[in-house]
């Protein structure tokens, strides 16, 4: 996500509480954001991908993928 995107997304985003957005606008403020929010998100799994965890013993391992059938 290049910073003229999200100075787009800043920019409607204020236009839109000011005075509205049309709908051409609209539709490109929902791209847009969606686009942030897939840039967001491969950007933290890359992230927490990286995590080591270090055992008491000194080993250190991969944070692994959570098992779905682990309560929270």
């Amino acid at each position: 996500m290049t910073k003229e995107q999200i100075d787009r997304i800043n920019f409607l985003a204020r236009k839109k509480k000011k005075e509205g957005l049309t709908e051409s606008e609209a539709a490109e403020q929902a791209k847009l954001r969606a686009e942030y929010v897939a840039a967001f998100k491969a950007s933290l799994v890359g992230q927490l991908e990286n995590i080591r965890i270090v055992e008491p013993d000194g080993t250190k391992h991969k944070l692994g993928k959570r098992n779905e059938n682990t309560s929270k």
